[in-house]
């Protein structure tokens, strides 16, 4: 194990600086962490709620000169209903940052994100608006308005007219589902690289757009994750450990996984179970 690995695998003790509520279901959290500061946009930290239990999150923000770290929570199970309860002051843990990034330099770029995948994609988008990229196009998706998460932020980064939005009631933008506004846009435009994040099932709607109109890739994958470091193997993907050779992964190696990519996932016994 690195030295670098071996520091940020050690559990910090912090207390929350800032919650937000974004939707009816998710909230921001901020703490202190000068180690997951550093993060890369695609990185994750396992963070711990005392008595309760330990779990992956996506970085959805940092602070390096204030040593801040954000991240988004969905309200879906005993750990995340607990998380959601505490308030401002109170103790939790963190490890971290885990896995590795989305890779950037490309100039016509196009991000898709459903649902509380678009948080990571935020950012993401914040890093590309500060790099040499001639176009940048977002296309989000979520069941109702209320689940479209970040909007606001993402039409003030990327401009109003670049963001399209789907909602499977039709409560906001298109009646559709993001994966469907990705056919349409990659039979128009063209670009060098799709960044995604969401349901599994969505994104492998999205590589195989991909696919057909010849772009590269690169989705956030996730799976169950205990020790973040590639040790346990239950976020085992072909023969990927999403927490060590992901989070993030590229148009070849989506393709070696194909088998099980968007149609298996294992549970907490390590045996396969379909999406």
């Amino acid at each position: 194990m690195s030295a670098w690995l071996t520091k940020t695998n050690k559990l910090r003790t912090t207390s929350i600086l800032n919650i937000k509520t974004e939707s009816p279901t998710v909230k921001t959290f901020t703490v202190k962490d000068k180690l997951c500061a550093k993060a890369k946009p695609g990185q994750f930290l396992m963070l711990w709620i005392p008595g309760v239990d330990e779990i992956p999150l996506s970085i959805f923000d940092v602070n390096e000169k204030e040593g801040t770290v954000s991240v988004a929570v969905k309200r879906v199970g005993e750990a995340t209903k607990t998380l959601h309860s505490k308030k401002v002051g109170e103790i939790i843990g963190v490890r971290g940052p885990f896995g590795n990034s989305f890779s950037l330099g490309h100039s016509r770029i196009l991000i898709v994100g459903g649902g509380i995948g678009i948080a990571p994609l935020l950012f993401l988008a914040k890093k590309i608006a500060f790099s040499k990229a001639t176009k940048m196009v977002l296309a989000v998706g979520a069941k109702t308005r209320n689940e479209l998460l970040f909007l606001d932020k993402l039409k003030g980064i990327c401009g109003e007219k670049n963001v399209l939005a789907a909602t499977e009631d039709g409560s906001y933008g298109v009646k559709a589902l993001a994966s469907e506004l990705v056919g349409d846009i990659l039979a128009k435009e063209e670009f060098d690289m799709v960044y995604a994040c969401g349901p599994e099932q969505m994104l492998l709607k999205v590589f195989n757009f991909c696919e057909k109109h010849n772009v590269s890739m690169e989705a956030s994958l996730e799976r169950l994750m205990r020790c973040a470091i590639g040790i346990c193997g239950s976020c085992i993907i072909g023969k990927y450990r999403v927490c060590k050779d992901g989070p993030i992964f590229n148009t070849s190696q989506l393709r070696s996984v194909n088998d099980e990519f968007g149609v298996w996932k294992r549970d907490f016994d390590g045996r396969k179970i379909p999406f």
